[in-house]
């Protein structure tokens, strides 16, 4: 068995790579990277450190064109400005009725859909991917859901022949859970980035930011990615 890893070099992606490669050996697991447009490289340079932390293969993929006509505000051409707030308060000015402003369209139904092709290319039986449900709550990530899960995983394993499947491993799990296991796992969370903004250290105040500080705070251990040497 075979796996590849959707890798943004976040605590999720990053968890999800040390979970297969705990299953399939390192020897086995591809890490791809995705560039998208994204205002900074942050995630890719991190995404970086952790495959050569793990010795795994990584490919990168830029579909950056693809998102060009796309105003959200974490592409390089959007004029609107990332919130700075939690995603709890965006999802009430949003109602629970449409993505929150920093959704990608259709992100992860792009990456899961690219990355079946090369996946079987490289001969790989099954992609990780890292959404989990607090990215699904009130709407906020659409393409982190439960039933796109389902759909996704439907038609890559038809269209590919019974070859391929996706996991999903946290799709019902919160961010805490996640780096509870990670902890677990001993990821290397101190390789990783999550802020939104492309700063020499994370804002704090961005949705990721507040999301991943959170989720360390419920697991009583101070972020290693902000513990000085």
């Amino acid at each position: 068995m075979k796996a590849m890893v959707l890798s943004s070099g976040g605590v999720d992606s990053t968890t999800a790579l040390a979970l297969a490669i705990s299953k399939y050996g390192k020897e086995n697991v591809f890490a791809l990277s995705v560039s998208y447009g994204q205002k900074h490289d942050k995630e890719i340079q991190a995404a970086k450190k952790v495959a050569n932390y793990y010795g795994v293969e990584q490919l990168f993929l830029d579909l950056s064109k693809i998102f060009q006509f796309s105003n959200c505000s974490l592409l390089k051409q959007s004029d609107t400005e990332i919130p700075k707030e939690s995603y709890s308060e965006q999802i009430k000015e949003t109602k629970g009725e449409t993505p929150v402003s920093t959704y990608v369209p259709f992100r992860n139904g792009l990456f899961l859909s690219s990355a079946a092709s090369i996946a079987l290319s490289k001969e790989c039986n099954v992609i990780y991917y890292g959404a989990h449900a607090d990215d699904a709550c009130g709407f906020a990530y659409p393409d982190c859901s439960s039933a796109f899960n389902n759909a996704m995983k439907e038609a890559i394993y038809e269209g590919s022949g019974h070859q391929l499947t996706i996991e999903a491993p946290f799709i019902d799990k919160t961010k805490a859970e996640v780096v509870k296991l990670g902890l677990e796992l001993k990821v290397p969370y101190e390789l990783t980035w999550s802020c939104y903004e492309g700063g020499d250290e994370p804002c704090g105040e961005c949705g990721t930011c507040i999301d991943r500080a959170e989720a360390f705070k419920l697991n009583n251990v101070k972020d290693p990615a902000l513990i000085k040497d």
